[in-house]
């Protein structure tokens, strides 16, 4: 493996990320400083979440600390999601669509975090 980068789970995070502050960009101007934000905060430090891990790898607990950190943000995400779509931002493709990247993204953090050991290699 080259880095993070190369990681299934960095790439459908970042990915998730990308995708939702291209969505965002249509939220209300009066949400600039609270959903919008958040959301965009907690889908972007789930990829900085992975990176620092990755960076940890040698270190198992500390590895594994930072992926739940990443877990947490992700989980943080998914709620935002929920949120914009009870306002109205978001129709429920979309919804749809975002929530089940998150849940893929989770479920990937999940595996990461049981074979932490393989990384420390």
């Amino acid at each position: 493996m080259n880095g993070f980068k190369d990681l299934v789970v960095y790439q459908k995070a970042f990915a998730l990320a990308m995708e939702i502050f291209e969505v965002t960009k249509n939220f209300p101007k009066e949400e600039k400083y609270s959903l919008t934000d958040q959301i965009r905060r907690s889908s972007r430090s789930v990829c900085a979440q992975i990176a620092e891990a990755y960076r940890r790898k040698s270190f198992p607990k500390h590895f594994t600390s930072k992926m739940t950190d990443a877990d947490a943000e992700n989980s943080e995400t998914s709620v935002w999601l929920d949120f914009a779509r009870s306002c109205g931002y978001l129709d429920q493709t979309t919804f749809r669509h975002l929530s089940q990247k998150a849940s893929e993204v989770g479920l990937l953090i999940g595996k990461v975090i049981k074979k932490a050991a393989h990384f420390s290699r």
